[in-house]
């Protein structure tokens, strides 16, 4: 009998160990899980049990209640107070942090405890989320589980850049719902910038009078040349009525709003309405294109006096304890030019014009923490000297952030590469124009906030991280909502979950019913699942392989082999195929849904010069978010995307020159060397000053063998092709790209060190 027992024990045991590791169907994924046998059907009757005396939980239960009642007709008809199907609320100190809840899943009943009134609001987007996830026409059955779960970061942020465009009180509460379903807890609102002022200061009127107010908008890209633009007055602003109704709303959702006033750059809105505030006094209008313009804020007291004035008016309706004063992009153009900022340097011991930044966000500091508040900061803000109470935003990558931490402050990292949404989300040149770059869904999902080798001390001044979306090419709530669905989940999950809880093909496998949500809350968003995807790598024994694959498991492809001449020479169904690519000609492959092409045909075309599928070996790594397919990616046969620098054929590099030796195999004569480069002034992004190759026999004695500089003129792609000149045959090629370094005054990214970005490294 006791044999009996104990069998029986374990068999329970295993069962329930066995499944602790099963995939919950809920974004972002929980920390913990246990599922057990059995599942709870929400009959048309339920009943919802809490405390009726407690005002908080009793609006998280009507909040609850108002979305059940957002599902299908017949789904929830009732809610009746003595049914066997129950929900019961309770608020009750348990274990974890104040975000912390339970969630257990019986047969007849659910049962959600919370620390906190916020603990229990995620605890009902989890029960939400079930109800949506596991719903079949009129009926739900959630399977039986135990949850435990609390965020991994305590900033789970959204950005949203309203001057380039402005977006209605209805768009920004709908921005706030996704983010509260999803768990995120801060939204970033970028209220000011040279395109538009957007809040009304009752103080200084013309802000909003003049400051919102834009006569035309660049058409097309800003690198396009020549620019045109539409010849439309454009304008818009929140009234101090409307941001208290946004701020109630977020609150009700959890959800703190940070303001964003910028300063002592992107001022220009600013300025139009009062010139007097600027180094020249002249008067300008509110910027109609993109970029960064050499008209900021002089630091003088008056200046001062208006920024704290206006801050005033901003800390009186925001009453979370963070504002957000910009400190990016700051050119010093006019304060070299202005008598008065050298007087004030040389006065003040101050080194030059980036030390009297940190004088400028210095002041502000201090003011806001006067007034009880913290000040945020892009990671300029490091430039000249670090505010002692300054949160650093880091997004020119990381090492901002690394750099505050590391000074012991606090941190929100959301560099460029994996936190900007307005980037272009997939290859397909039938995308709507984006700013730049490349940022597909598993590149935001795959990012730590944490850096490597980072110690336990300084992990804990990384409070989390934030997506943004920046508007200049973002003119509707359509295009708003298609650029962060379903990125913001990816995000969401990136800010919620511990990285060994999270899995994207698993993440992957969830999204379906989210589509399925997004369309009945009739939401634009852009299902990219089936979408092609290739990498080529190289094998030690095969050389080049291509492999195809989407995101949706039960796609079929189908592949096109044409040669050189246009040919077809095979064609068949991928499957678990990897192909071998050993001459020049085109691969084409396409996802077949229902004896129909689904989306766009991908063509890969392969040109199999000499250093193709070699060795090769790079004296600098790239940056690690823009490393494409590894170095492998510059002699892969494949040239790179002519609109995306982020793409995997791109290497990118940041203050380093490009250097990379190859070798051949064998001796070999060599005729001619050609490359392409990323030109992208707006984006930062330079040709650079030099090609130079050389060649070697033994790979010890190098001769240089030809060289040449880059012809920069209008266009993106910058390509050189030139000559080799080696009287002998040779095994190693020695490939060095000169970057262009800092980027000059008075243009895009001043002051910086250039991006460089290399194409294939072609030796014929």
């Amino acid at each position: 009998m006791k044999l009996t027992n104990l069998t029986i024990l374990i068999f329970i045991i295993f069962i329930k160990i066995s499944v602790i590791g099963q995939n919950v169907n809920i974004i972002p994924q929980p920390n913990s899980a246990v599922f057990d046998e059995g599942s709870f059907n929400f009959t048309r009757e339920i009943s919802l049990q809490y405390n009726k005396t407690n005002k908080e939980i009793t609006e998280i239960v009507k909040f609850f209640t108002m979305k059940l009642g957002e599902f299908p007709a017949n789904t929830f008809s009732k809610i009746k107070n003595e049914v066997p199907n129950r929900i019961e609320f309770y608020l009750q100190k348990t274990k974890g942090n104040s975000e912390y809840y339970e969630l257990i899943v019986q047969k007849n009943a659910i049962i959600l405890r919370a620390n906190t009134t916020k603990g229990m609001f995620y605890g009902v987007q989890s029960i939400l989320q079930l109800v949506n996830n596991y719903q079949r026409g009129n009926r739900v059955s959630i399977p039986c589980m135990q949850l435990q779960d609390q965020p991994n970061f305590s900033w789970r942020g959204m950005h949203l850049d309203v001057s380039r465009h402005f977006f209605s009180i209805r768009s920004i509460k709908k921005y706030i719902d996704l983010m509260a379903y999803y768990k995120m807890n801060t939204f970033h609102w970028h209220l000011t910038d040279d395109q538009g002022w957007r809040i009304e200061i009752k103080k200084y009127p013309k802000l909003t009078e003049v400051g919102a107010n834009r006569k035309e908008t660049l058409k097309g890209h800003y690198n396009k040349n020549p620019q045109e633009y539409d010849g439309t007055p454009y304008g818009g602003f929140y009234t101090q009525e409307e941001i208290k109704q946004v701020i109630e709303y977020a609150s009700d959702r959890y959800v703190t709003v940070v303001p964003e006033i910028e300063m002592p750059g992107h001022a220009v809105a600013a300025l139009a309405a009062y010139p007097e505030y600027g180094c020249t006094g002249n008067s300008i209008d509110v910027a109609t294109k993109w970029g960064v313009f050499d008209d900021i804020y002089c630091p003088t007291e008056s200046t001062f006096t208006f920024l704290e004035n206006i801050l005033s008016e901003v800390i009186a309706l925001f009453p979370g304890k963070y504002i957000h004063i910009g400190g990016d992009e700051a050119p010093k153009t006019r304060w070299k030019e202005s008598e008065f900022c050298q007087k004030l340097i040389k006065d003040n011991h101050l080194k030059d014009e980036h030390e009297l930044q940190s004088y400028f966000i210095k002041r502000i500091d201090r003011y806001l923490t006067s007034k009880g508040k913290k000040m945020i900061g892009w990671d300029e803000i490091l430039e000249g000297g670090l505010s002692p109470n300054a949160t650093v935003m880091s997004w020119r990558g990381t090492q901002g952030g690394i750099d505050a931490v590391n000074q012991g402050h606090d941190v929100i990292m959301t560099p460029t590469s994996n936190c900007y949404l307005d980037y272009y989300q997939s290859t397909d040149p039938s995308e709507p124009l984006a700013i730049g770059g490349y940022l597909p869904l598993e590149k935001v999902y795959k990012y730590d906030p944490v850096p490597e080798d980072m110690d336990d001390t300084r992990k804990k001044l990384i409070l989390g991280t934030q997506g943004n979306l920046w508007t200049e090419y973002i003119a509707s709530e359509n295009q708003l909502e298609y650029m962060m669905l379903p990125r913001i989940l990816a995000l969401a999950e990136t800010g919620w979950t511990k990285p060994k809880m999270k899995n994207f093909e698993d993440f992957c496998g969830k999204l379906d019913d989210q589509f399925d949500y997004f369309n009945r809350k009739k939401l634009n968003y852009a299902d990219k699942l089936s979408e092609l995807n290739s990498k080529v790598s190289i094998d030690d024994e095969k050389g080049l392989v291509l492999d195809w694959f989407t995101f949706r498991k039960k796609d079929q492809i189908k592949y096109e082999i044409y040669n050189e001449n246009g040919a077809m020479i095979d064609e068949g169904t991928v499957k678990d195929r990897q192909f071998t690519i050993e001459k020049s000609g085109k691969h084409r492959a396409y996802v077949l849904k229902k004896g129909a092409i689904f989306g766009n045909p991908i063509d890969l075309d392969f040109f199999i010069h000499k250093a193709a599928g070699k060795k090769i070996t790079l004296t600098n790594d790239p940056a690690k978010q823009y490393s494409g397919n590894g170095k492998s990616s510059l002699i892969n046969g494949l040239r790179g995307s002519t609109e995306r620098y982020g793409g995997p054929e791109w290497l990118g590099f940041s203050g380093k020159d490009a250097e990379a030796i190859i070798d051949l195999g064998n001796k070999l004569s060599v005729s001619s060397f050609a490359t392409s480069f990323f030109h992208a002034p707006g984006q930062w992004i330079r040709a650079p000053k030099e090609v130079i190759i050389y060649g070697s026999e033994d790979g010890i004695k190098y001769n240089e063998i030809g060289k040449a500089i880059p012809e920069v003129g209008n266009e993106k792609i910058v390509r050189v092709d030139f000559p080799l000149k080696s009287s002998k045959p040779i095994q190693y090629v020695k490939v060095l790209i000169k970057r262009h370094g800092i980027i000059s005054v008075g243009e895009q990214g001043e002051g910086n060190e250039a991006w460089l970005f290399v194409d294939e490294l072609e030796v014929k």
